[in-house]
């Protein structure tokens, strides 16, 4: 069947065609009795806006852009999901960039796809604080998702801090003092916010030894940190995440210790493997479909010519699993 087109519709309805053009692209100029009526025929005619006449005569692509550390990782898949989820309802496609981890690419990356799209959404940038606020009025609009609040861009995050907190209690009540806790990426500003509070809570407890060991952020850092855990008299471990978490379980299991009887391990991010490993992983999970949709509302809103809320934080939530247990005597 012919796609039936604009002058059709403008025909019908007794209207011009830049009448037609802005009532479908929603301009609230338009007298709202013609508005109805142009609408009413388009829907029996059948017509439909062509998404690319529509993005020209909006001056707008339709599209932004995010870009992330790693794509491989299950949080900031699930992060892209409620992002891109609730991108499409809104009429916008999402652009992904992978910077694989490589700070020195953020810049670029986000400059690049910026000239290419609508907005940049900036999924936990590695870059230091003041090369991002150097960057974010170029590419304004933006949107900055696991970084402390900012002057210039919105920010959606999710509170590092209390959670660890939360997973270290938990950690003492079953009488662990000395704590092992593998550290992720070096430029994480989660990953920072994780430490200040690992240091708070040794302040606070004298009894309290937290030992860092450097780790990455995927399965195999977490496999080649397990002789520097079993080496440190540590009865206990926080692993940056839950990646990290499950390969070290699995290369201390595989060397004879028994976890939580000889070694309790605790993951973070709650991502959905960690209930399945062997014991089950405790976690604290990263309500990350609703960071993504949060990213989401803050950009359509600076896109929309409206004020987001500068700054939205979500609390992770503890899950206790059978992979941390009462400290060995």
């Amino acid at each position: 069947m012919p796609r039936v087109k604009i002058t059709e519709v403008a025909r019908e309805a007794g209207v011009s065609l830049s009448t037609v053009s802005r009532v479908m692209n929603g301009n609230p100029t338009v007298d709202p009795v013609l508005a109805g009526r142009v609408r009413e025929v388009a829907a029996r005619l059948g017509y439909t806006a062509n998404p690319l006449a529509r993005s020209l005569v909006l001056g707008r692509t339709q599209t932004v852009s995010v870009v992330i550390p790693d794509l491989a990782n299950p949080t900031f898949q699930a992060i892209l999901r409620g992002l891109s989820h609730a991108a499409a309802k809104d009429g916008y496609h999402v652009l992904i960039s992978d910077t694989e981890e490589q700070v020195h690419e953020e810049r670029e990356i986000a400059s690049t796809t910026r000239r290419r799209t609508d907005g940049v959404i900036l999924c936990a940038p590695r870059m230091p604080q003041q090369e991002l606020s150097a960057l974010l009025p170029g590419i304004a609009p933006a949107v900055v998702i696991n970084r402390p609040p900012l002057t210039e861009a919105p920010t959606v995050s999710a509170d590092y801090g209390i959670a660890i907190t939360e997973l270290i209690d938990h950690l003492r009540d079953l009488g662990h003092t000395r704590i092992a806790f593998l550290s992720g990426a070096v430029a994480s500003a989660s990953g920072e916010a994780r430490l200040r509070a690992i240091t708070a809570a040794t302040r606070a407890d004298a009894e309290l030894e937290v030992v860092e060991i450097p780790a990455g952020v995927d399965f195999d850092s977490g496999a080649a940190a397990a002789d520097a855990v079993l080496a440190s008299g540590a009865t206990a471990v926080l692993a940056f995440n839950d990646l990290v978490a499950m390969g070290l379980l699995s290369a201390v299991t595989a060397q004879g210790i028994r976890v939580p009887d000889d070694l309790s391990i605790a993951g973070f991010d709650g991502i959905p493997f960690a209930a399945y490993t062997s014991p089950p992983l405790t976690t604290a999970a990263v309500p990350a479909a609703e960071l993504g949709r949060s990213a989401w509302a803050a950009m359509h809103a600076l896109l929309s010519g409206e004020e987001p809320r500068a700054d939205e934080t979500f609390a992770p939530a503890v899950v206790i699993r059978e992979s941390t247990g009462p400290a060995r005597l």
